[in-house]
């Protein structure tokens, strides 16, 4: 596999959300979030170019708009992972030996989680990666909206999943995430463009429709995804509430 140098930035956006129709557009202090994400996006040191791919003409005209890079992709896409490939097949993928795929729901996204996810893909052998945070609290243990992580020795990972893995056979007293140092998921993927082409090709497999989560797929099938750690806060606005909260912050300044 060739070295990773020029890494893609794509923000997938749907319009349709049934807790929050038409999120991307939606007003957060005078901007809408996919300006925001756009704009915090655009600060990161490692990406050499960054695009929206959305399947909505709205958001497309939208972006381009206020100075964005927008492409049209199909509305059948089950992933974003599927949305991602589309849109370096439209910029065209011989621009790019990689990709970032950037939820396009967190509004106040850090440069510096994304600067730290393509740091882990330049590494040599490394093909997919993805960040992870180091739990610090028992209730991300039991949300089965949290997915944990396990990892061998070289930060590869071995298995994803909505329960708290490890189980911990004898938890003792206190805090469990006290007792071992349990891992959750930032949604942040970074792909190489040989093998972002190949997984897209791949089949949902039977760990993966079995928590419904896709990158078990690529497990089953062989491909290492290397675990980067992060210290940086994630807040993804997903209903209603999240979008109020979104709106104070802004406005507080945070």
């Amino acid at each position: 596999m060739s070295q990773v140098v020029r890494i893609l930035g794509v923000i997938p956006a749907r319009y349709a959300s049934s807790r929050l129709p038409g999120k991307p557009l939606v007003d957060i202090g005078g901007k809408s979030m996919v300006q925001r994400v756009v704009e915090q996006v655009r600060r990161s040191s490692r990406l050499a170019d960054v695009v929206v791919a959305t399947d909505d003409q709205r958001i497309v005209d939208h972006v381009r708009g206020f100075g964005g890079q927008a492409v049209l992709t199909s509305a059948a896409h089950p992933s974003g992972t599927d949305r991602c490939w589309e849109a370096m097949e439209v910029v065209g993928k011989e621009k790019f030996d990689g990709v970032v795929n950037i939820q396009g729901d967190e509004p106040f996204i850090e440069p510096a989680q994304i600067d730290e996810l393509c740091a882990c893909l330049v590494q040599p052998g490394v093909s997919i990666a993805t960040l992870a945070q180091v739990v610090t609290s028992d209730e991300d243990l039991d949300d089965p909206g949290e997915v944990l992580i396990t990892v061998d020795s070289s930060m590869n990972a071995l298995y994803f999943s909505r329960a708290a893995i490890p189980f911990l056979r004898d938890p003792g007293t206190g805090a469990r995430h006290s007792r071992f140092r349990y891992l959750k998921h930032v949604g942040l993927y970074a792909y190489s463009t040989e093998v972002l082409e190949k997984i897209v090709r791949m089949p949902p497999s039977s760990l993966e429709l079995a928590e419904s989560l896709e990158q078990l797929r690529w497990l089953e099938n062989g491909v290492a995804v290397r675990v980067g750690l992060t210290e940086h806060p994630s807040f993804c606005v997903d209903t209603p509430e999240d979008l109020a909260q979104a709106r104070v912050r802004v406005r507080k300044g945070v």
